[in-house]
């Protein structure tokens, strides 16, 4: 009898792992054909270097943006690849936050992000979100270890409006995005903040940019529809 619940325990376990590395390897296996079809379609830039020129005529604030953030010459960012680890709060109204870990991959032309990250919410039990503006779609999908699915929301407008915001916001972290040779309208509202205004096919976003006082970009935040 004790012999045939250590069989039936081991079973169960053997069951348990296979599941999850099944989860692993489609969540892997989806996130690299969406990456290999972001390349596909990436695009290098029509403007190769920064050329400070560009700037000149903009908004004051985002000129001295530009200036501060970029050097005259150096290349325009075409995609970009990099990890992230932090904490991570679920609900904006509930100060209880989570270890995660994730990796990003973006491309300009056309504009698109890949976030693929790994949020601990208890002890054994990761979820698994990727949340993606890619080939003119909006997506969001989290699931426990990659299994069983709690979210999943994809190619409807307010998706696609809502991670090309998110898209833009981050632009921040490669800022020769931002440039208008790079499809960015910038608008002034005062001497500290403007309002960047982006399409990518039937997708138009705004934000409003808020820059501090060593020039830098302090926030962002949605502004009224364009």
């Amino acid at each position: 009898m004790m012999r045939s619940r250590y069989v039936l325990v081991a079973g169960v376990v053997s069951a348990a792992a296979g599941a999850v590395a099944l989860g692993r390897w489609r969540w892997r296996r989806q996130g690299t054909a969406l990456r290999a079809a972001m390349r596909t379609a990436c695009l290098p830039s029509s403007v190769k270097t920064y050329d400070a020129r560009e700037v000149e005529s903009l908004p004051p604030p985002v000129r001295r943006y530009f200036e501060a953030a970029l050097q005259d010459g150096q290349a325009m960012v075409t995609s970009v690849r990099f990890s992230q680890k932090g904490q991570f709060r679920q609900h904006e109204k509930k100060d209880a936050w989570r270890p995660f870990s994730a990796t990003q991959f973006a491309t300009m032309h056309p504009p698109g992000f890949d976030w693929d990250a790994r949020i601990r919410m208890a002890p054994g039990a990761d979820v698994w979100v990727r949340d993606a503006y890619a080939l003119g779609a909006g997506s969001l999908r989290a699931a426990v270890l990659g299994l069983v699915t709690v979210a999943d929301m994809r190619d409807i407008a307010a998706s696609a409006r809502g991670e090309l915001m998110r898209y833009l916001a981050e632009a921040a972290w490669y800022p020769t995005a931002l440039l208008p040779s790079q499809g960015v309208r910038w608008e002034g509202i005062d001497d500290a903040s403007a309002r960047a205004t982006l399409c990518d096919g039937a997708t138009t976003v705004a934000l409003e940019f808020r820059f501090g006082t060593d020039c830098l970009i302090a926030a962002a935040w949605a502004a009224s529809p364009p």
